[in-house]
């Protein structure tokens, strides 16, 4: 572990700032609304995605929940009725098949992802009745990576037999905290058993991999209290581990200013509570992969870190690089080499522009080639932690250095800071570093200014 006394009390103010978390280069705040379905495709032309090897990823979004959780910064709807979600679902199978119509066959799927809002709040039946659809129009390889975010409250057998049966193999589970009093701050309320419970079930019917998500910085959290909850997360031996820091932003999710701000724990609270998580779950044989991911040393991320293969996107480290992104559902978004675009964000807009026969895409943008070599740098450090300059130089017919000669004062302050080191042939990130990933990759941000307002959350 990092003592905290290690680094050095300034750092905690010159880095406690707003920054993205780099699921994209640029980040998705910048995307613009002069986008329509004509421009998408011509981009979805140009990206080679008619190429045969090309591979395709596929990220469903399924918006309700049953009760709001006071942290939540993801974009869901609470909804107590059978036929709203119903009618979601309908228009949802139609992008589907509208997908299907508008892209080349042949193609492939190497990974999908359900999440939420809770995909589980679907009944049975209709998780069934989604998967079904989904592999009518599209073909799966059989090396295919297929996860889906569940909530433990509400889940039935049922629930996790249909993902088996469909072929999914991968659960992402929440739990946040296991504290009751953190719990019941947050609106939250998810015994330990039931918790025990569900993974379970999800062992018996033999998925792959089970993730846990977990999250710092909530109200009434201490070190002490957080200690307690890794140690039983620990006991009960997942094979990946999110630990996301919670972003309070009540001006943007108006819902969190139900969180009382005086129970939220401090800076340096919260960093001694990260660097306890750290030293815990390494000791205990986990990887730090990165950011605020863990995974045990055979599971696919950890290996992907190893070989130097793992990849970003905006359902945060992957493994699958090189493959197209297709985000369908409210607010879905889509990535390939050099667009990006997202679905609208209203049921209204998105019914409107389904029953259209259109694309219900809402927003993008296209990438610049400095945003292209920008984006190569970021996705270096976040990823693996260094960059290679001469790699960079012959992928882009540049020299690195004259690039960014005009950031090499910032670098020399990150080196003073003992967060990077810096020589003729590479920039590497120090242990220290690792902890400061977002704002060593915000050095090479074109739009450094505008990544500061607030609608990005500090990082500690």
């Amino acid at each position: 572990m990092l003592p905290i006394s290690s680094i050095r009390p300034d750092l905690y103010q010159r880095y406690q700032y707003p920054v993205p978390r780099y699921t994209s280069y640029p980040p998705a705040p910048l995307f613009h609304q002069n986008w329509d379905e004509a421009l998408w495709l011509k981009a979805l032309s140009e990206a080679g995605w008619q190429e045969p090897e090309a591979r395709w990823s596929l990220y469903v979004h399924l918006p309700f929940c049953d009760t709001l959780c006071y942290f939540c910064g993801c974009n869901m709807i609470i909804s107590h009725h059978p036929g709203r979600v119903q009618q979601y679902l309908d228009f949802l199978q139609r992008e589907v098949a509208l997908w299907h119509s508008k892209l080349p066959e042949g193609h492939q799927v190497d990974q999908m992802h359900w999440g939420g809002g809770t995909p589980t709040h679907l009944t049975p039946s209709q998780l069934k009745m989604l998967a079904d659809t989904i592999k009518a129009y599209f073909d799966f390889t059989a090396q295919a990576e297929i996860s889906c975010e569940i909530d433990p409250r509400g889940l039935t057998p049922a629930h996790l037999e249909v993902l088996r049966e469909a072929g999914f193999n991968r659960i992402s589970m929440g739990v946040q905290d296991l504290q009751p009093k953190v719990q019941q701050a947050v609106n939250r309320i998810q015994p330990l058993a039931l918790t025990e419970e569900v993974i379970g079930w999800i062992r018996d019917l033999g998925f792959q991999s089970l993730n846990i998500d977990l999250m710092y910085g909530l109200p009434y959290q201490t070190a002490a209290s957080f200690r307690d909850t890794i140690q039983e997360i620990i006991r009960l031996r997942p094979d990946r581990i999110a630990v996301f820091h919670y972003a309070h932003l009540p001006h943007i999710k108006k819902h969190q200013a139900l969180i009382d701000t005086a129970t939220l724990p401090t800076s340096e609270e919260k960093m001694h509570m990260w660097l306890q998580t750290i030293d815990m779950l390494t000791s205990a044989g986990y990887v730090f992969i990165g950011l605020d991911h863990f995974a045990l040393p055979d599971d696919e991320l950890a290996v992907a870190l190893r070989r130097k293969e793992l990849y970003r996107n905006f359902q945060g480290y992957s493994t699958r690089a090189g493959t197209h992104l297709f985000g369908l559902g409210l607010t879905g978004i889509s990535q390939l080499p050099a667009a990006y675009a997202q679905n609208q964000k209203t049921e209204q807009a998105y019914f409107q522009a389904i029953r259209a026969n259109q694309i219900p895409t809402a927003r993008g943008y296209l990438l610049t080639e400095d945003d292209q070599r920008r984006r190569d740098v970021i996705m270096q450090i976040m990823c693996h932690h260094e960059v290679h300059k001469q790699a960079w130089n012959e992928k882009f017919h540049l020299d690195f250095d004259a690039y960014f000669q005009a950031i090499e004062p910032d670098l020399q302050q990150l080196v003073y800071d003992g967060l990077i080191t810096v020589d003729a042939e590479k920039i590497e990130v120090t242990p220290v570093g690792k902890l400061f990933l977002r704002q060593i990759a915000h050095t090479f941000d074109a739009y450094r200014q505008s990544a500061q307002q607030p609608v990005y959350s500090a990082s500690l």
